[in-house]
């Protein structure tokens, strides 16, 4: 069998057979520059995005002129003015899998090249209900799930963003735990949107009753990042002792009660809301659009990408 194993309907890669495919693609960035990427308690190394990023954003890149290309071809077709609308990239998974960082990486990498200089980030996490709206749905207990984002909101920005008209998304900020009052992103008109968030790969086939469009409806190319539950868990509990030791001692923040907590109490409160929270959320919710992803990114222990599946 050839380095390209099927995997149902994947080509599944590992780390060596994947970094081959980078074909040249420069490093364009420092050590000081991926250290202002890298989230809390992650340690993706320059090594790390030789072997996977790079060849990812290529592959992204042949993926974004194909389609640049054959859209005005078809508007030259039909006698009309080419579509001006960005090229929209998902990147979805579990809390505490490191998404984000997947995301600002690719971000930083896509920028860099000239086809597309202008690519915007955007997370779910402003659409999330303001909490007192959460409160009063008695959601606050579920708050990531996709009962808990204003999805209507989120469909109609991300229409604007498609249709290539100018728009913003909310802000969120990890400090209040809230949506951020009078302060929005401003989105116009890039070469690329990465719209990053638990939720994003969910589709009519999770409400089989309902008639209506889903946020994966408008996306050009999405990508899983996937971990073993025991390891979420356990990164998740670690960045919840470093938020301890740090943002949670913000007497601002919404957490600041658990910053008088000791070692062993954090964890345990931390293990508790995994198993309250974000385990049911992750396996109810997340899970199970992992085989809707264009691409899935495996994880494994210190957040090291193993294994790369691709959809053929």
């Amino acid at each position: 069998m050839n380095a390209q194993t099927k995997l149902g309907a994947y080509q599944g890669f590992s780390r060596r057979e994947w970094a081959a495919l980078r074909d040249a693609v420069p490093l364009p960035l420092s050590e000081e520059e991926l250290e202002r990427l890298r989230g809390i308690n992650e340690s993706v190394s320059l090594e790390e995005v030789e072997a996977v990023y790079l060849p990812l954003s290529r592959l992204l890149n042949l993926y974004v002129h194909s389609s640049q290309r054959r859209g005005d071809v078809l508007q030259q077709f039909l006698g009309r003015r080419p579509s001006k609308g960005p090229y929209i990239i998902s990147v979805a998974g579990s809390v505490a899998v490191g998404k984000s960082t997947t995301a600002r990486i690719l971000q930083a990498l896509l920028q860099r090249w000239p086809e597309h200089p202008q690519v915007e980030l955007v997370t779910t996490d402003g659409f999330l209900y303001p909490l007192e709206e959460l409160k009063r749905r008695d959601l606050l207990k579920r708050k990531g799930f996709p009962e808990s984002y204003d999805i209507r909101m989120l469909l109609d920005f991300v229409k604007e963003v498609k249709s290539g008209r100018r728009t913003a998304a909310p802000l969120y900020s990890h400090l209040s735990y809230d949506r951020i009052e009078n302060t929005q992103q401003e989105i116009n008109n890039p070469d690329i949107l990465i719209l990053e968030g638990l939720n994003v790969l969910q589709s009519g086939m999770d409400y089989p009753d309902g008639d209506r469009p889903f946020v994966s409806d408008f996306v050009d190319f999405s990508i899983y990042v996937d971990a073993p539950e025991s390891l979420l868990k356990s990164w998740y509990i670690d960045r919840f002792i470093s938020f301890r030791d740090g943002a949670f001692k913000d007497p601002n923040s919404y957490f600041h009660h658990y910053a008088q907590l000791s070692e062993g109490e954090a964890r345990k409160t931390a293990s508790k809301i995994w198993d309250d929270i974000n385990g049911p959320n992750l396996n109810n919710n997340i899970l199970p659009t992992r085989e809707r992803a264009t691409l899935i990114l495996s994880k494994g222990e210190h957040h090291r990408i193993e294994k790369i599946r691709l959809r053929g």
